[in-house]
Order: structure tokens, then C-alpha cells, then sequence
């Protein structure tokens, strides 16, 4: 059993309390959020995603990593969530690093336990961070992708795709839907 602080977090100082423990935490209005347990479905997505990204980065030839299921994303003072998988571009961030400051690009696997979180709370938050992008929403269940991107007046657009491409601009990338999932009778 893990015992919560009983006072609101920072973010500096979930950081360091969250270095310290073996399972893995977001914080959310200052209170740490233990992450569920996942699927093997929401393991194999994440996978598919990474190798996707990988691929596009390099086809791209543009100066962006892709961060796999690790480092944070700081949304304010109170909440940082860890994405199952984001993009940022520029130098690299020190393999020691805990967050990394400027994501253009975040992934979410939904999972019937996050659902909720992840299209109402993390869209909103996720789009309080200037560098984002996009949001990409991964249904691995219904097979689709909900793609949020940035538009002018940081108006934010949706799009539902379940074949075809997804383009990423900035930075560059192109994807399809299809790269998420394997094959339709597995």
C-alpha cells in the first residue's frame, strides 16, 4: 500500500516523490493518480504506434524523437500527465530527464478505464501546452484514431479516421490509421 501526501502537489514535488516509486503516476490538480494496469491490446497499440513513428520520423527527415511511455508532459504547477507516447523536435533531452518541456505531438491508447480522462480532461490540458500540435486519441477496440490538431486562434479541429492518412503538420509527419492496428481478424 502506498500512502498520498495529504497536501496538493506541485509538479517539482510529484516529480520527485513519483522518482521514488515503482508504479507509474500522473498528477492531476495536485493529487497523484496511480495509472491502471493495461491490456495486452493497449501494450500491442503502443507498440504499433512507436515503431509508426519511428518510421515517419525517419522517412520525414526531420530533427524529432518520439518518447515511449516514459517521460512526463507538465501541463501547469498542478498536473503533468504521461502520455503513452509523444513527439517533440529540436535538441535531445537528456536520457536522465523525467519531462521533456515541448511536445508537438501526444498520444493516448484509450482503455475503458481512461476513457473518460483521456477525451475530456487530457484534451483540455494537453492543449494548454503551447507546442502541442496534436492529440491523437487511439481507439484500439473500434480501430480508429481521433486526431485533435491546433488550428489558427489556437482553434482546435477533430477528425475521426479509421483509414487513410493522418498528416501532422507541423512537424512533418504522415501516418495512416492503419499503422495502429494490426490485422483486422486478430
Amino acid at each position: 500500500m502506498v500512502a498520498l501526501p495529504k497536501e496538493r502537489m506541485t509538479v517539482n514535488e510529484f516529480l520527485h516523490w513519483a522518482k521514488q516509486r515503482p508504479e507509474r503516476w500522473e498528477l492531476f490538480d495536485g493529487v497523484p493518480m496511480a495509472m491502471s494496469p493495461e491490456r495486452v491490446i493497449h501494450g500491442d497499440t503502443k507498440y504499433r504506434a512507436a515503431r509508426a513513428f519511428d518510421g515517419a520520423i525517419a522517412k520525414a527527415r526531420v530533427p524529432c524523437r518520439f518518447v515511449l511511455d516514459s517521460a512526463a508532459v507538465r501541463i501547469d504547477a498542478r498536473n503533468t500527465y504521461q502520455p503513452d507516447l509523444f513527439v517533440y523536435c529540436g535538441e535531445p533531452v537528456s536520457g536522465d530527464a523525467v519531462e521533456v518541456p515541448a511536445p508537438v505531438i501526444v498520444v493516448e491508447i484509450l482503455s475503458p478505464g481512461n476513457a473518460i480522462t483521456d477525451l475530456r480532461d487530457k484534451l483540455q490540458g494537453y492543449f494548454r501546452v503551447p507546442s502541442v500540435q496534436h492529440y491523437l486519441v487511439v481507439d484500439p477496440d473500434k480501430r480508429l484514431v481521433i486526431h485533435h490538431a491546433r488550428g489558427r486562434n489556437d482553434v482546435v479541429t477533430t477528425r475521426i479516421v479509421t483509414s487513410g492518412e493522418i498528416a501532422l503538420d507541423p512537424p512533418g509527419l504522415s501516418l495512416t490509421a492503419t499503422d495502429f492496428f494490426g490485422p483486422a481478424n486478430a
